[in-house]
């Protein structure tokens, strides 16, 4: 398993038809806050946090696998915009089962980045593809990048 810690970040909430949304930073808006959306925002700011351009990291978009339309939960790009890191976040309760490592591969099929991270807030895997190892922490933007991977 992955080791990651999660700082105090500056979340931003309101109300809104009777809904409890949260600001992304990313996509610059307030999306609903369900409990994979809480994952997700955490996610977001740790790889801001780690070096990550928010330029260059897509959320929730839409992708063709076996024929059928999906949407990955984030997927983070190289500056020549090839894909490094496909994140699948999961609520908190949650197992990251068989399933989710079905679900994660799958999409990479179509998305083809070279490092899968899965999460559930709680556990977190997140495995570099040319070994299938699972790496112990997060790697940051430029330890990725003079990787050369």
């Amino acid at each position: 398993m992955t080791t990651v810690v999660f700082g105090e970040y500056p979340f931003r909430f309101r109300e809104e038809k009777g809904l409890r949304m949260i600001f992304d930073p990313v996509r610059r808006k307030y999306v609903a806050l369900t409990p994979e959306e809480w994952v997700r925002q955490h996610i977001i700011h740790y790889l801001r946090d780690r070096g990550y351009p928010a330029s260059l990291i897509a959320i929730e978009r839409g992708i063709e696998v076996n024929g059928l339309m999906r949407r990955f939960d984030i997927v983070v790009y190289d500056r020549d915009t090839l894909p490094l890191i496909l994140i699948e976040c999961k609520a908190q309760e949650e197992p990251l089962d068989h399933k989710v490592v079905m679900q994660a591969v799958a999409y990479n099929l179509t998305v083809r980045a070279k490092y899968l991270w899965l999460t559930n807030g709680t556990h977190t895997y997140f495995i570099r593809l040319s070994d299938g190892e699972v790496l112990d922490e997060v790697v940051t933007f430029d330890q990725i990048l003079r990787s050369g991977e």
